[in-house]
């Protein structure tokens, strides 16, 4: 993200998207409120760029709206593209230290979004099935985890790959201070 464009990342950017998806689903407030299963003035206030959204409800809005995670904060397209640690667009869960920075969305055909995470151990982020045929992979870069499926997590140690469907229930949890994976979320 260009220095001079921090006011514009994430509010202003994902209000411009959540609108824009709406008007191609063809669908009102109302309608995308109701599937999302947040409040219409949530939605209203989020589309306006005055909401503070929490991950859980972008999520849900994504779902809703039959769109990947990334759509939202719409990434510029450029062919060198640096990224700082602690720089990007970041969101935040509304239950659980974790925060995710959108590193690189994938083109149209790819469905391929590429995100750092950050937790800090205490309540696990737990995630509901995303769009249909989603897989999640998962790069522990340092610190200890416990992700994968809710039923069935694996403990990650930095270095350890996993994989798993993202269109079932899933978390992550860290288990030391100063954990951080990437993350790629593939969507089909």
């Amino acid at each position: 993200m260009a220095a001079d464009e921090p006011a514009r990342a994430p509010k202003t950017v994902i209000a411009a998207s959540l609108r824009r998806e709406r008007g191609r689903a063809g669908l009102s407030l109302t309608e995308v409120a109701a599937r999302a299963g947040v409040a219409k003035s949530t939605l209203s206030q989020l589309e306006s760029g005055s909401g503070n959204p929490s991950l859980e409800t972008l999520w849900a809005l994504c779902v809703a709206l039959d769109m990947p995670f990334s759509r939202l904060l719409d990434p510029p397209r450029q062919s060198v593209r640096v990224i700082r640690a602690g720089e990007g667009p970041v969101v935040a869960a509304a239950e659980s230290e974790y925060r995710a920075t959108l590193l690189a969305a994938g083109p149209a055909d790819a469905r391929r979004d590429l995100y750092r995470i950050t937790a800090e151990p205490g309540e696990p982020r737990r995630s509901e099935p995303h769009l249909h045929g989603s897989v999640e992979h998962i790069l522990l870069g340092a610190g200890r985890a416990r992700a994968g499926l809710t039923d069935a997590p694996e403990e990650l140690e930095p270095g350890d790959y996993l994989s798993y469907p993202g269109d079932l229930p899933h978390l992550f949890e860290a288990l030391e201070p100063g954990t951080w994976a990437t993350l790629v979320v593939e969507h089909r």
